[in-house]
């Protein structure tokens, strides 16, 4: 018999070191569990298996936006707007943007491939979307429709790493799409530490820092990448901030990427998202001053599409030939489903003021903003309220990071059976509560450190049953393991 074509010595080493913590061995586990009859999770947890891992909204039973699932429901079956009664069941301005969007996509049909980049009306109505946002001119050839931000950031490590020798600058803690990429294109992740102490803050000093010591090591960076609102740590960037990011990556020569998915989730007044392409120009520099790359999500925000896999990336500031480049990987993946670049164009050019849904969708997007921001301060207050743990803010995206100063005998009890520390207390708190998170390991964090990321996603009503079996477990926890 021939030996097993593939071991875990034959295959790609890129795809053994890369890593996913916020689908990894604490998730693993609670599906297993989630298999298990009903009965015997009950006896087991006393409850249900709750995700708190991942930003994934209608899972945990948001609701979608109303005018988004008509729209795309017309557009899936056209057939319905020839019938006299789908007047009666959807909105005049759902229809009316139906039908635009079928006269723009090859055939009518949502089955059908597009151009690679994505159709161009609904790259035309983002691109308006965008100006709408920044009041700075956008344009739709700079727009490439993708399937969630993910396929993009792929794309652009693609373009830019060539070997181990290409660095890229990644904030810790960092979204772990980043370094998984970033190992699966063979590339290094240059780390900079967010500022804890200062409500997650990046400092250009430390930027500068990690900058040098990279080059002193032959690492070449390329680019740097700036997640703002910031996951896991969920705060948002000044824009005083953002100006002195945009001149260091304009001065090093590094090509700015700027994860803006969370851009519709700010929660505290005093902070308000500006993207970073609207910074840029607001300090005079064009197209041939910096590189920049912006990548939105219908995932995110108030929407929470994650299913539908719609997103996009803006490019500005590479030459001609780059851009061509750029089109060829997009076309070597032919195009991004047509139902997510519908979404994508909904998401950035929803309904105005005089149009029959507008009222309706305001109050939905209230209703989930407002909730998600109580819900973030609830968690907020609850971790704050338990021994040995502190957590900062949720000035935006969907996740609070707190930091647990694990006893002594925790940390040793976790080397004992070969696990961070951290993953130790979130294996515990899914035994023991059936409560999903995410260890602080997978992340990144300040090395003896220890956090967890927790979605603010779970239902409102909820939020009470989850903070009482949090409490009661971390009670327990830190009474066995006390120094």
């Amino acid at each position: 018999m021939a030996s097993t074509p593939l071991t875990l010595d034959t295959i790609n080493p890129k795809v053994l070191e890369c890593e996913y913590a916020v689908r990894g061995e604490i998730v693993i586990l609670a599906q297993k569990i989630s298999h298990l009859p009903l009965i015997i999770i009950i006896i087991m947890l006393c409850s249900q298996i709750l995700y708190c891992n991942i930003g994934n909204p209608q899972s945990l039973g948001q609701q979608p936006i109303t005018f988004f699932r008509e729209v795309l429901a017309l557009c899936d079956h056209p057939a319905l707007l020839e019938k006299a009664e789908t007047r009666g069941l959807f909105s005049a301005d759902s229809i009316e943007r139906a039908s635009e969007i079928l006269h723009q996509i090859p055939g009518r049909a949502t089955g059908a491939y597009s151009h690679s980049q994505g159709i161009k009306g609904l790259r035309d109505k983002i691109a308006a979307g965008i100006e709408a946002r920044d009041g700075y001119p956008a344009d739709p050839n700079d727009i490439f429709l993708t399937d969630g931000a993910s396929p993009a950031v792929h794309t652009m490590m693609q373009l830019l790493i060539r070997s181990k020798n290409d660095g890229i600058l990644c904030p810790i803690p960092q979204y772990p799409l980043y370094s998984a990429s970033i190992a699966l294109h063979g590339g290094t992740l240059v780390p900079y530490y967010l500022n804890e102490a200062a409500g997650w803050g990046l400092e250009i000093a430390e930027l500068k820092n990690q900058l040098e010591t990279a080059k002193s090591k032959g690492i070449n960076v390329r680019a740097l990448v700036v997640i703002n609102p910031g996951n896991p740590t969920g705060q948002v960037l000044a824009e005083n901030n953002q100006k002195q990011i945009v001149d260091f990556c304009k001065d090093e020569g590094l090509v700015l990427l700027a994860d803006e998915v969370y851009q519709e989730n700010i929660y505290v007044p005093d902070k308000q998202f500006q993207s970073f392409k609207k910074v840029a120009r607001s300090m005079g520099y064009g197209e041939k001053d910096i590189s920049l790359v912006s990548f939105q999500s219908v995932s995110k925000g108030y929407y929470g599409e994650c299913g539908k896999r719609g997103g996009y990336m803006e490019v500005t500031g590479f030459s001609p030939e780059i851009r061509e480049q750029i089109y060829k990987l997009a076309s070597v993946n032919l195009c991004s489903n047509i139902s997510g670049q519908i979404l994508a164009s909904l998401v950035m050019n929803p309904p105005k003021v005089g149009d029959e849904s507008y009222e309706s969708y305001l109050a939905e997007k209230h209703a989930i903003l407002s909730s998600l921001a109580r819900r973030a301060k609830q968690l907020e207050d609850a971790f704050n309220s338990l021994k040995g743990v502190t957590c900062n803010r949720a000035e935006g995206a969907m996740y609070l990071f707190p930091n647990i100063d694990l006893p002594k005998r925790a940390i040793e009890a976790a080397k004992a059976v070969n696990t961070a520390p951290d993953a130790f207390y979130a294996r515990r708190l899914l035994n023991a509560t059936g409560i999903v998170v995410v260890p602080g390991s997978g992340f990144g964090q300040v090395p003896g450190t220890w956090h967890f990321r927790c979605t603010i996603l779970p239902q409102e009503d909820k939020i009470p049953a989850i903070v009482s079996r949090l409490t009661k477990f971390h009670k327990g926890f830190m009474d066995e393991f006390c120094d």
